[in-house]
């Protein structure tokens, strides 16, 4: 039989807004998670640490942050990886450990990671270029980009640019009015903002109504249609989290002081359609579809058997998307989130996923849930990772399977043919409207089919009616009338 794998410990830790100097960095985060999970999963189990995973921080620059952290936790584990840039990555670190420990190539995994984006000095970067402040300018990655040089140029980099357009094409898929629409989007993100409140590591603890959520205000800014900052990612939070796997045998000789979380499965995938103009359809995601049905194989178990859900839940089309394709039915009483999500609880850089294990063990520990389900998706929903965890064990085998998911890890279909220069008519994809600071309109963000079938992204023109035409009923399905600015290369979508 093949080894049983288990998380046996977990620690979150959170630097409070009112916080004194000396103020704590991603690395003391990393520290204290650790060492948080270290006494639930037992005595002396620190120093058989022979795996150290470290997803990469993104609010500073750190050169060596896994060789950092083993030093202070005088740990010599002779596997150490800092992950690429994406939210997948926890969940994909989970998935590697439990190979690493089913073949025995590691007895002990330490996974960590840590940020610190709340701004605490008077120079400290805030706004759009916080994300990204801690990469390095010589990191040169495939990941370090979430989309096409065609999409940049017309104001599309960051995902609160680009995932309202999947939002939107869920509107349009939905039949509802604008109001019925977001009053579904807020009555469910309200539904988060509970969970976050209840939740001692959260960010922001006070739970919002609908209609606090949806409805623009000096508080809650349009960040980008149909999205307000009460719908978004909450980048400004200083988290950290770690869990500790071992296998089963190990977990009992460690004695620590919490029932053992078996994991069950897993599995990781990513959409060959990789940026949103390479998008078939903005309603759905081959690569979770893909993940979900290999990790429920895998762990013997299906959606329908699940208990709890931590959906990653950067901004709600993630979370419908993903309702979508594990089948989940708007009126499904299960819990969708343990955390309250990236917009209450907080959503820093890459780490999100591993709050959601860490609280999704605590809760099957401590018997609030017998199987959960945590899903974790990097970029433009361009990778996604699924774990599936329990309180009894199954008699999966995860010798490999990490093995072929990174060897085989593509789904879907191949990117669909686009345009560059545009000229005639064309038809609306999808579509958002991205906001100044001011609460003003400041670009149209269009994207569709030209006549001859082919992706275009253009900018709506710079004007009050246009953008008042886009907000207040769903536009997709309407013909637009393409051309290209000979200055500036720009494409212009004017509605016809």
């Amino acid at each position: 039989m093949s080894e049983r794998i288990v998380i046996s410990g977990w620690g979150q830790i959170t630097q409070p807004k009112d916080a004194r100097a000396p103020f704590l960095e991603p690395l003391d985060l990393m520290e204290q998670a650790a060492r948080a999970a270290a006494v639930i999963a037992g005595p002396g189990v620190l120093a058989g640490i022979d795996a150290l995973f470290v997803v990469r921080t993104q609010s500073r620059v750190l050169s060596d942050p896994a060789g950092d952290l083993a030093r202070r936790l005088g740990v010599t584990p002779k596997i150490m990886r800092v992950s690429g840039i994406g939210g997948e990555s926890p969940q994909h670190f989970v998935n590697q450990a439990a190979g690493l420990l089913a073949r025995g190539e590691a007895t002990t995994v330490l996974i960590c990671g840590a940020e610190t984006y709340y701004p605490r000095t008077k120079d400290a970067v805030t706004g759009e270029n916080a994300l990204t402040q801690g990469i390095a300018s010589d990191y040169d990655a495939e990941d370090a980009v979430g989309s096409s040089a065609l999409e940049q140029h017309h104001g599309v980099s960051l995902p609160i640019h680009g995932f309202p357009l999947f939002e939107t094409a869920l509107w349009a898929d939905s039949g509802l009015d604008r109001a019925g629409w977001l009053a579904q989007v807020g009555g469910m993100w309200s539904r988060f903002s509970t969970v976050a409140a209840a939740h001692p590591n959260a960010w922001t603890r006070i739970p919002c109504s609908a209609e606090e959520i949806i409805t623009p205000s000096a508080q809650n800014r349009p960040i980008a249609f149909p999205y307000t900052k009460r719908m978004v990612s909450l980048v400004m939070a200083d988290l950290g989290a770690a869990i500790v796997m071992t296998t089963e045998r190990h977990a009992q000789q460690l004695r620590g002081s919490a029932s053992p979380v078996y994991f069950l499965g897993g599995a990781y995938a990513k959409d060959r359609q990789r940026f949103l103009a390479d998008k078939a359809r903005f309603t759905r995601s081959p690569a979770l579809a893909a993940a979900a049905a290999k990790a429920t194989t895998r762990a013997g178990i299906s959606v329908a058997e699940i208990e709890g859900f931590d959906l990653y839940s950067c901004f709600p089309c993630a979370v419908s998307v993903a309702k979508r394709e594990l089948g989940i039915a708007n009126n499904d009483p299960r819990a969708l989130t343990m955390t309250g999500g990236l917009g209450f609880f907080g959503g820093p850089g890459s780490n999100f996923a591993l709050h959601g294990i860490a609280t999704m063990a605590e809760a099957i520990a401590n018997g609030r849930y017998r199987t959960g389900l945590t899903t974790a998706l990097g970029w433009f929903m361009h990778k996604y990772a699924v774990g599936i965890y329990g309180a009894t064990p199954n008699a999966a085998d995860f010798s490999n399977a990490d093995r072929e998911d990174d060897a085989s890890p593509l789904a879907g279909d191949p990117p669909i043919a686009q345009a560059g220069a545009v000229e005639g008519v064309g038809t609306i994809e999808t579509y958002t409207v991205i906001f100044a600071r001011d609460q003003t309109p400041a670009r149209g963000v269009i994207y569709g089919r030209t006549a001859d079938g082919l992706r275009f992204v253009a900018n709506s023109p710079h004007e009050a009616a246009t953008y008042t035409a886009l907000m207040a009923e769903n536009q997709i399905g309407r013909p637009v009338q393409l051309s290209t600015e000979r200055a500036t290369q720009l494409n212009l979508a004017i509605l016809a």
